[in-house]
């Protein structure tokens, strides 16, 4: 290689160097303009430089250097501006953008966490931003083959999804959750805004909308993937599968529709952006000819005429070609004496400027790595100090955690001294014994806690060390770059003695040939010339590095006064948590002297605690007595009334009369109950006073209206009546005089009291009306009958609607099909669950038969019970009569004859229905009979299918109905006016007309009881009046024929009388 060629690539170099320095100076400026504090969008001239910029240097190394100096976890703008200048690299930069964005993606997702805990303006915009830029590296980086442009064609979707249907259902929600961040970061944006022209053309609200720019890119092509790939998936996978992206892809569609519409009408988009038109609906899915109706959406961004800069900007170019001098200037060498006397050299260079040239080239070389050693080091300060500050905060946290459990431990002492003074109460000392313990352990986990805060700081003193080691590391290599240029500096020494050499050998030999000696004589000592001005530019550069390292080796030794600082305070640190151990030690140790001195004093409380159970039992007793007297009084008050004249006027009927007697028999069992209780714990004799009380009244309630009913009976009745009466009195009387006394307590039986209010209930039930005895026997048959009809009824319900959901599948597709379908099977299960509960009612009705019936047949226990008889044969018909509605309602729905308001009616008829045949049921069952649980879960099954068929019914309908857009636009003032009279005119007519339906309704229910047999007399004592002492039984549907049962109607022996417990008789 020649010098000519040699001082081509010098100089090369040298204009490599000045070009990337030119690009460094050039890229810092536009980043710096880019990102900042100011309120204001993101120039395109800067954001186009930096994005140029990264395909030069085919990577974003240089944007995250100067990137990484930013404060982004103070500044919130600062922070939103790095993301929108983020996402426009990642779209229009070079390729390798992604990778080199992938190394900083988890410092990005920790900024997002730390603005979603911040309550700034743009605090939860960056929050969102940033994790639609982390979700938007992360889809990238495991779909390669999609550019985060996602500009590609539908034959690179296809490939990139596969033929595996899981990929394409994998690849489908990860779109979907890629256009959840863009809508939610969107949403968010225009909800802090107004969409007026006055907002979007302010700085401040452009600083916010610039970035939706790209968000509306990125948004139509994710609408496009979302409907090829459900397209796809709707061609493989069935219908129901995928309604949950169906349900999810309509509300993505939803939200990006209102997205596009406002920000289409905001004016800062207008002149920056065409944004595509959405269709009015979304596609139909379950139809594939619907793909060829969809329309790509294309964002268009218009040409940008006015490329001017501002005035702070220089209109230098980007990249800088060349900085060779011109030709013109080149062919110009210098003449001097030497050129004169031998001619140029070289063909017109001149060796020795080129020489110098190389070596500036090289000096500039040295002082770029010099800076760059410098940045880096300072970039490590930097490092450093931020450490040192985030432990000097964690040195505070730790100081304000160990104020904190000083003055924990001081309100600990503070409580345990009041716990000393409260000591005369079992309950609180016990309790603040528990408090001190549970504090005490509060204190020893915080103790656990300083000491793991102590290990965190111990390992970041070990970091700091390790960095100190990297910077000593860094120093040596710079050292070992000055050697290096020591030894270029002898290798040239050495090269300058070997050409002196060569040149004496050359004298010597060519002595004849003058001329030509002279020549490489001068040509030597240029060489000689050249040679020692490197010599001498290698000194300064010696010198000028030896200068560097000395500043280098103070900024060290600083560095590691700061660490020697910082390992001082680490050991003051040590030692204060050593102190907070030993005085924590201290206090566990002062706890437990005074945890057994309350121990002491709880054993002292323990014998009060004794003496004071002994206390309450005679409290107990004495309350007991005081009880008994008042029930004693209570009964001779009842017993009084028996001879009173007044109280021959007083009349009561037979039934309530076996209802009073039945709930005193209920007493009794509780008091024996109570008894047995008190026997058993003399502390405790509140369940013994509450069943004395409830027998006291019942008993004298039984006496009053027994005597009340003897006064209407026969003769012969009347008296054996009154006399029982008489007897449960003196009965009454005896066993509560057994229990006043302790020696009698023990063996105080009520046996004797449940015998004669037996007796009381079998005279009740002699003297009741026996105007049913006529078709009594035919009642047994009748219920039979009418559960057997309610069964068959809801057999031929389940056949027809699968009859029904057959016929619709054939004659019906689309939604209408999914609609009938889901309509069906909920009727379906609907009928399935009734049947199951009229199983389970005929269960319980043959369990209450078999265990209230005794000795007599089933035929007499249905006539015994005829009124509880008629009410189960009137539930059974309503749950048949409601079950064959439904279905004929669920015919008309799918053949669009009917109404839906029609379903849900029934639906709550059955419900009612369902309600009254438990309710007939529950009268006479075991309160306790498992079958009777089984009844009540059907019950709820039944309620719950109901609901679901009214929830069917009503999606179905919603999805049906077709709902005009209410369009107003091109209605004037005075017109929307006319329209809104004649709208409140139509809602006054409409509520007209719902105020008499709900009258002529009201009058229904009233003419329906009527024609049921049930009287407005009798219905009005049901809410609450006297019954009367007969009450005429109705007349038996003997039909079979389902008819349309009483509306809500229970049996008549679940109503209860309401009269008060002791009524007063004239």
């Amino acid at each position: 290689m020649n010098i000519h060629t040699r001082v081509k690539s010098r100089r090369t170099e040298h204009h490599l160097g000045a070009e990337r320095d030119h690009f460094d100076k050039q890229q810092l400026s536009s980043i710096s303009k880019a990102i900042n504090n100011t309120e204001t969008p993101v120039k395109e001239k800067h954001a186009r430089r930096i994005i140029l910029g990264t395909h030069r240097e085919k990577g974003a190394y240089t944007f995250w250097s100067y990137s990484q100096g930013f404060p982004l976890g103070t500044s919130s703008i600062l922070c939103w501006k790095f993301c929108h200048v983020l996402h426009k690299i990642l779209r229009d930069g070079h390729h390798n953008v992604l990778q080199d964005c992938m190394r900083h993606h988890g410092s990005l997702a920790e900024y997002g966490k730390l603005w979603s805990h911040l309550h700034d303006k743009y605090g939860q915009l960056v929050a969102l931003y940033i994790k639609l830029l982390c979700t938007k590296m992360e889809f990238h980086v495991k779909h390669t083959e999609i550019p985060p442009n996602l500009e590609v064609k539908d034959e690179v979707l296809e490939r990139t999804a596969g033929t595996d249907i899981n990929n394409v259902f994998q690849l489908t929600v990860e779109v979907f959750d890629y256009m959840d961040a863009e809508l939610k970061l969107a949403e968010t944006v225009l909800r802090q805004l107004n969409s007026s022209i006055a907002v979007s053309s302010l700085t401040s609200g452009q600083c916010r909308l610039a970035p939706l720019i790209q968000v509306v890119q990125d948004c139509s092509q994710l609408y496009h993937f979302n409907v090829k790939l459900l397209f796809k998936l709707h061609a493989c996978l069935p219908a129901d599968t995928l309604q949950g992206h169906r349900d999810r892809f309509r509300e993505q569609f939803n939200s990006l529709k209102t997205f596009f519409n406002r920000a289409r009408e905001m004016v800062y988009f207008k002149r920056l952006i065409q944004i595509p038109r959405l269709p009015d609906s979304p596609p139909n899915f379950l139809h594939a000819a619907a793909l060829a109706k969809h329309v790509k959406p294309v964002v268009v961004i218009p040409e940008d005429d006015d490329q001017q800069d501002d005035d702070d900007d220089d209109p230098e170019p980007l990249i800088e070609v060349s900085n060779t001098p011109t030709p013109s200037l080149q062919s110009q060498p210098q003449v001097d004496i030497f050129d004169q006397a031998f001619g140029p050299p070289n063909g017109g260079f001149d060796e020795r400027d080129l020489q110098i040239e190389s070596l500036k080239s090289e000096l500039e070389l040295l002082r770029a790595e010099l800076e760059k050693v410098k940045t880096e080091a300072q970039r490590y300060v930097t490092q450093l100090k931020s450490q040192i500050n985030s432990l000097e905060a964690e040195l505070e946290e730790q100081r304000m955690h160990k104020q904190r459990a000083l003055v924990e431990n001081e309100q600990l002492r503070m409580e345990l001294e009041a716990t000393r003074r409260r000591n005369a109460e079992h309950e609180s000392l016990q309790g603040t014994f528990l408090e001190a313990e549970r504090r005490a352990q509060s204190t020893e986990q915080r103790y656990n806690k300083l000491k793991e805060k102590h290990t965190e700081l111990v390992a970041s003193h070990a970091e700091l060390l390790r960095k100190s080691a990297d910077t000593v590391k860094m120093l040596s290599a710079t050292q070992q770059t000055q050697e290096e240029v020591e030894r270029t500096k002898q290798q040239l020494s050495f090269e300058v003695e070997r050409v002196k050499q060569e040149a004496d050998m050359k004298m010597e030999e060519q002595k004849f040939d003058l001329e030509r000696l002279k020549r490489e004589l001068e040509e030597k000592m240029a060489e000689v010339t050249r040679v020692k001005a490197t010599l001498q530019s290698s000194e300064m550069t010696s010198l000028e590095m030896n200068s560097s390292m000395t500043a280098l080796q103070a900024e060290k030794e600083r560095l590691m006064r700061s660490v020697r600082e910082k390992e001082a305070e680490l050991s003051s640190l040590r030692q204060e948590a050593q102190l907070q151990q030993s005085s924590l030690q201290q206090e566990r140790e002062r706890s437990s002297r005074e945890l057994g001195e309350l121990q002491g004093k709880l054993r002292e409380k323990t014998s009060v605690e004794e003496q004071m159970k002994k206390k309450l039992s005679e409290e107990q007793f004495a309350l007991l007595q005081g009880t008994i007297a008042e029930a004693e009084n209570i009964i001779q008050d009842a017993v009084s009334k028996l001879d009173d004249p007044l109280h021959i006027r007083c009349t009561s009927s037979p039934d309530y009369l076996i209802n009073r007697a039945e709930a005193t028999l209920s007493s009794i069992d509780k008091m024996k109950k109570g008894h047995g209780d008190y026997l058993r714990n003399m502390e405790d004799s509140g369940g013994l006073l509450r069943s004395l009380t409830q027998f006291s009244h019942l008993a004298a309630d039984t006496i009053v209206n027994g005597s009340a009913t003897a006064h209407m009976a026969p003769t012969d009745q009347a008296d054996r009546l009154t006399e029982n009466c008489r007897g449960c009195a003196t009965q009454s009387l005896q066993y509560l005089k057994e229990l006043k006394s302790k020696n009698t307590l023990q063996r105080a039986d009520p046996a004797s009291v449940r015998l004669i209010v037996q007796k009381i209930l079998h005279l009740g039930q002699e003297l009741r009306p026996k105007g049913m005895d006529i078709r009594q026997d035919e009642l047994g048959d009748l219920v039979d009958k009418e559960m057997a009809a309610t069964s068959a009824a809801i057999e031929e319900a389940v056949r027809r609607i699968d009859e029904m959901m057959n016929q619709a599948r054939k004659d019906t597709s689309g939604v209408k099909l999914e609609v009938n379908e889901r309509i069906l099977n909920n009727c379906t299960d609907l009928m399935k669950a009734i049947r199951m509960l009229v199983i389970a009612s005929t269960d319980l009705q043959k369990e209450i038969v078999e265990g209230g019936r005794g000795g007599a047949s089933i035929r007499e226990f249905y006539a015994r019970n005829s009124r509880w008889t008629e009410g189960l044969i009137s539930a059974a018909k309503a749950v048949g009569w409601g079950a064959t509605e439904l279905v004929d309602s669920a015919d008309k729905v799918v053949l669009h004859t009917g109404k839906y308001e029609e379903l849900i009616v029934c639906s709550h008829e059955i419900a009612a229905s369902t309600a009254q045949l438990v309710a007939a049921s529950k009268v006479k069952a075991d309160r306790s009979s498992k079958r009777l649980g089984v009844l009540q879960q059907a019950s709820r099954h039944v309620n719950e299918m109901a609901a679901k068929v009214v929830a069917s019914t009503k999606t179905g309908q919603e999805n049906l109905e077709d709902k005009d857009p209410m369009d107003f636009s091109g209605m004037s003032l005075i017109k929307l006016k006319k329209e809104e009279m004649e709208s409140q005119v139509k809602v006054l007519e409409l509520e007209t007309q719902l105020e008499n339906e709900r009258l002529r309704l009201g009058e229904l229910r009233k003419k329906h009881y009527d024609l049921a047999g049930v009287p407005m007399e009798q219905v009005s004592e049901r809410n609450g009046d006297t019954p009367s002492p007969v009450q005429q039984p109705r007349p038996l549907n003997m039909s079979p024929k389902l008819s349309k049962p009483p509306l809500g109607r229970k049996p008549t022996l679940s109503q209860k009388p309401n009269i008060p417990s002791k009524p007063g008789f004239k």
